[in-house]
């Protein structure tokens, strides 16, 4: 038997197909997962900022509530009576509102979404179906 030193390549059976499919699919799913990762720690750095504008905007919102509450009572006890301690209550909750309202919208404008992740997890849908 001689051996020759030239070899004819083999043509790829079923199993090395399944393999190259395989090797394929797990750097797809790791190319993606690494996207994902990217965009998941820049909505990190998205919740950490909403989170600190929220912490800073309750305190301000304390220290102003308290001192212009004190002051319109001592100004308008004279002239409104019990009525100022009701007016205040209203225009708090119409205050609270409106800062709910203006945290859900920042929430809802798609700071936190991942738009480059879910764009090439819905290409690689299409594609294979």
């Amino acid at each position: 038997m001689e051996h020759s030193e030239h070899t004819e390549p083999r043509a790829p059976g079923l199993i090395g197909s399944l393999s190259g499919l395989v090797k394929n699919a797990l750097r797809l799913v790791l190319s993606r997962l690494e996207l994902a990762l990217a965009e998941l720690s820049e909505v990190r750095d998205h919740l950490i900022r909403l989170a600190v504008l929220f912490a800073l905007s309750i305190l301000a919102a304390w220290f102003a509530i308290a001192f212009g509450t004190a002051t319109l009572v001592f100004l308008l006890w004279d002239a409104l009576g019990w009525k100022i301690l009701l007016i205040l209550a209203v225009v708090f909750v119409v205050i609270a509102y409106l800062l709910v309202k203006a945290a859900m919208a920042k929430v809802r404008n798609g700071s936190l979404a991942l738009p480059a992740t879910m764009a090439e997890l819905k290409a690689d849908r299409d594609m294979l179906l």
